[in-house]
């Protein structure tokens, strides 16, 4: 049943991201993400099964949402807790950037960390490098040891970070040790999950990034056997305040690994392209079909499954 509503699943991103990227370059954010959401929640209605949103969009957003408490489908068969982004980087798309992806992943319930709207700290890699990272560790210590996993120089590792004020320091302690750096304007869902997808160029994801965005990454790393780590980077004593009121005891010192933002064995995550990026191609307008790049994933099996679409409308 899983494996059939898994590419049920993957048509609600791949609508998404059709409907999303009709406004790329338009400077219209919350009408990208607004077309996003809503023919997400059409197609989500139209699958038999009970979703419970537990992370969502928008509690800081203006825009339209998939709120955290919204039921979806069908309201019977199989129930999932749902982790959703309807379009990551909706700057991206509004502005004509890369990294755009709709992102959906499904878990048994209560296996999913119901983070609050806050920022974490993370460090991601891939398959071939879990087991070597510490988040109280370095720059320089983690970089070291990914490198030594992976059998490679550390000229020749290259790390993905957000290119945000917030990490200049953090940038500088990259070049110090001699590493790469790609820098991305946003998704560091997208960012999380690279390492773990061979081909993408990218070996480890540093820096600060909101909390939610970790839990869906770790949904997909459950999948792809990559490992994440983060804590808590809170601004004030409300948003700690806020963490204790969602159930987390002691956020300000606790380490969350992979296992603690997504439990069990469970899983899928799917995602679907809007513009390109490390991961996914975007979607593509040609004379008679357009063609959409998508990734499925079951944390069950290990299967992970590259889905190129063609749509083809009147």
């Amino acid at each position: 049943m899983d494996r059939n509503i898994a590419l049920e699943f993957v048509r609600a991103t791949e609508v998404a991201a059709i409907a999303a990227s009709k406004w790329l370059g338009k400077g219209e954010k919350k009408k990208a993400d607004g077309a996003a959401v809503d023919e997400m929640r059409k197609r989500l209605n139209d699958i038999d099964f009970h979703g419970k949103i537990v992370i969502g969009e928008g509690e800081i957003d203006e825009a339209p949402m998939l709120y955290i408490g919204e039921e979806v489908g069908k309201k019977n068969g199989v129930s999932f807790d749902i982790a959703v982004d309807p379009l990551e980087c909706t700057d991206s798309v509004a502005y004509g950037r890369g990294n755009a992806i709709c992102v959906f992943a499904a878990s048994p319930k209560g296996c999913l960390l119901h983070a609050p709207e806050v920022y974490m700290n993370k460090i991601a890699v891939g398959p071939n490098a879990k087991g070597s990272i510490n988040i109280d560790s370095s720059v320089k210590e983690n970089i070291t040891a990914v490198a030594r996993k992976l059998n490679k120089e550390i000229g020749e590792i290259t790390v993905v970070v957000l290119d945000r004020p917030r990490h200049e320091q953090l940038i500088e302690e990259i070049r110090e040790t001699g590493a790469r750096i790609k820098l991305i304007t946003d998704g560091d869902i997208s960012g999380a999950i690279s390492p773990s997808v061979e081909g993408s160029g990218i070996d480890i994801l540093m820096g600060i990034g909101k909390a939610p965005e970790g839990v869906i990454a770790a949904s997909a790393l459950k999948c792809l056997g990559g490992e994440i780590q983060a804590r808590f980077v809170f601004k004030d004593k409300k948003e700690k305040q806020k963490a204790e009121e969602m159930g987390i005891d002691k956020p300000e010192e606790r380490i969350f690994h992979t296992d603690d933002l997504a439990k069990g064995n469970i899983h899928m995550f799917v995602a679907t392209g809007v513009t390109d990026g490390p991961m996914l191609r975007g979607v593509r307008f040609e004379e008679d079909k357009t063609i959409t790049h998508s990734i499925v994933m079951r944390s069950r099996t290990g299967t992970i499954r590259f889905i190129e679409a063609f749509h083809r409308f009147d």
